[in-house]
């Protein structure tokens, strides 16, 4: 099996040992892949040196003349961007165990050849990697009800999808970036992930941030990392998202309301593919594919001079608009059912059907919250109605606009009753009688969509 014999260029690497001629002929190895080494063989120095320099990775044997390495774990002596590689003697290997339950990444029983370091250090830094990738790494798994619907609607957006898939497997690496915009709760953020489960980078890990949730302070070590000391809080070095999405996608949704010197360093991450962590010396090469979303336009805000303009131009080149629910037709119902038949099997229920009475009603909501509230109302009529024909009875009136007194105050309800269905249609009638049968107007007048007013239209067909 051939061994990795690579190092980043430039990396900083303490190798602490007793043994000069051992520590000088390492050292010599890890300068001759391009690394910077430095050299200590007394815990003290170690110790002076790991406070004053910053490495990624850390070569040390456990027993030195004034005691254990273990000593510089248990003090967390070592940032936790330094991959620490363990040295012991045969018959070390419970100490070397030890090390590694505190924190070390990886060990070597002497004697060994330095041709394996490349490989040790490379386990350290994907441990570090996982880790972090686990502190923000979105739920694979997502529930059945999120997964995208593609009704007609969203054809022009499903071939944008296949086209972006298509040229992401013919490059496979330095991916250009994704811009999605669209309302809240149309579903960015699960489009953004079925992308990335669609393209080549499906294996490797996908990261999401809120940048809505960032605090303007932290956002820069948020997403590009920290060394310990940075900043007054600052106890412990840290990877940003950007690191832990190497390889891999990261979402940065919202990405409207980061600060502008955030923004400045978001595109020097994309078109450079580095970064540098709050703190620190040395620029990282990362090869990580961004995915922006944004639930206001970005051409809005770049006017506003809330958005950098080369920033924009940056991300724009692959823009996908998804339109908000209301202007999806009677894809509404199809994707009504497609949630019910998700959110059913959640809950553990079956024979569940929508009546068309709750379709009506379904078609005649504005959707202010698009599809996350259209998910909330199927489920609040699963958990609630206490029928398997959900008829939406809650949903009454809800989308009409409040037409101020339009009732004469002394009607009553006639004792023999009367159709409500035929009252509507009177409405509606009326309606198109008063705008000369336009029937985007004759919606607006009534407060409902076009598509609530065409349903009742071709129901009367039907029933005639």
């Amino acid at each position: 099996m051939a061994v990795e014999t690579t190092l980043p260029p430039g990396c900083g690497i303490l190798v602490l040992e007793d043994d000069a001629p051992l520590r000088k002929r390492l050292a010599a190895y890890l300068r001759g892949l391009g690394a910077e080494v430095t050299e200590a063989a007394r815990l003290e120095e170690a110790r002076r040196l790991l406070r004053e320099l910053r490495f990624e990775f850390a070569l040390v044997d456990l027993h030195l003349p004034d005691g254990e390495a273990l000593e510089l774990l248990r003090e967390g002596a070592f940032s936790e961007n330094t991959g620490v590689v363990v040295m012991t003697a045969f018959g070390g290997v419970q100490r070397a165990v030890e090390a590694m339950r505190l924190g070390a990444g990886d060990y070597l029983a002497k004697p060994f050849e330095p041709e394996e370091l490349p490989l040790a250090f490379l386990r350290c830094r994907r441990t570090q990697t996982a880790a972090r990738r686990e502190e923000h790494r979105a739920a694979e798994t997502a529930s059945e009800a999120d997964r995208i619907f593609f009704g007609r609607s969203l054809d022009a957006v499903r071939t944008q999808l296949e086209t972006i898939v298509a040229t992401e497997r013919r490059l496979e690496r330095r991916l250009p970036p994704v811009l999605i915009e669209g309302e809240t709760g149309t579903g960015k953020s699960v489009l953004a992930r079925w992308l990335h489960r669609q393209g080549p980078r499906a294996a490797r890990p996908f990261v999401t941030i809120n940048c809505a949730a960032l605090p303007e302070a932290l956002a820069e070590a948020e997403l590009f990392g920290h060394e310990r000391g940075a900043f007054t809080d600052a106890k412990r070095a840290r990877i940003g998202l950007f690191e832990a999405a190497d390889s891999g996608t990261l979402l940065l949704d919202e990405i409207g309301l980061l600060a502008p010197a955030t923004q400045a360093k978001v595109l020097g991450a994309v078109e450079e593919g580095t970064i540098r962590r709050l703190g620190g010396t040395r620029e990282i090469t990362v090869d990580t594919r961004l995915i922006a979303a944004s639930n206001r336009p970005l051409t809005e805000l770049m006017r506003q001079g809330a958005f950098r303009e080369d920033l924009y131009h940056r991300l724009d080149l692959l823009r996908i608009t998804l339109p908000p629910l209301r202007e999806r037709g009677t894809d509404i119902v199809a994707l009504a059912r497609h949630l019910l038949a998700r959110i059913a099997a959640r809950h553990r229920l079956t024979g569940l059907t929508i009546t068309p009475e709750g379709e009506a009603r379904l078609l005649a909501q504005p959707w202010r919250g698009n599809v996350r509230e259209l998910a909330h109302e199927i489920e609040r009529a699963v958990i609630f109605s206490g029928s398997t024909a959900l008829d939406f009875a809650h949903l009454e009136g809800a989308a009409v606009a409040p037409a101020g007194g339009w009732r004469n105050p002394a009607w009553r309800l006639p004792q023999a009753g009367f159709s409500i269905d035929a009252l509507v249609n009177e409405i509606i009638a009326e309606a198109l009688r008063e705008t000369g049968n336009n029937v985007s107007a004759a919606a607006r007048r009534l407060g409902v969509t076009r598509e609530f007013v065409r349903y009742r239209l071709s129901q009367q067909k039907s029933d005639r």
